[in-house]
């Protein structure tokens, strides 16, 4: 795991010094502050957010791999932000960019009706069979 760490702390310095040489101080740290205020924002609506997707999921338009994926890609994205660097900050909007493409794409897709036969069933119920007999052709028959 740190084998893998210490690459990605060194480009995220490397990236950040040369955003920060090509930008100036002062705008790296509104960068930097801005960010991260962001992402705290982000993490104090999390709720929210997981509370739209459980609605997608209860309507049939994002399955629960989707809405895993979501949760993970939003809560990820909100955590990345607050991380002060370029690469974090990239990373950041890159699952922020996923959960929004699933919350919004997926649910243009239409609604799956996940218990069709038990609504045809519950439909059947309220339906009252009724024989129509004729009085007068029974009658006729009679005679």
């Amino acid at each position: 795991m740190i084998i893998v760490l210490i690459p990605l702390l060194l480009l995220e310095l490397y990236l950040s010094l040369k955003v920060g040489e090509s930008i100036g101080f002062v705008w790296s740290a509104v960068w930097i502050v801005a960010s991260m205020v962001i992402g705290v924002r982000l993490l104090q609506s999390t709720p929210f957010a997981i509370m739209g997707n459980l609605s997608s999921v209860a309507a049939g338009k994002l399955s629960m791999k989707n809405f895993h994926d979501a949760a993970t890609a939003y809560f990820a994205g909100a955590v990345l932000l607050i991380i002060p660097g370029v690469l974090s900050d990239f990373l950041g909007l890159i699952c922020l960019g996923y959960a929004l493409y699933l919350r919004f794409v997926a649910k243009i897709t239409p609604e799956q009706n996940r218990h069709d036969a038990d609504y045809i069933y519950k439909e059947e119920e309220n339906v009252i069979d009724v024989e129509i007999v004729d009085e007068h052709s029974s009658r006729n028959d009679r005679r």
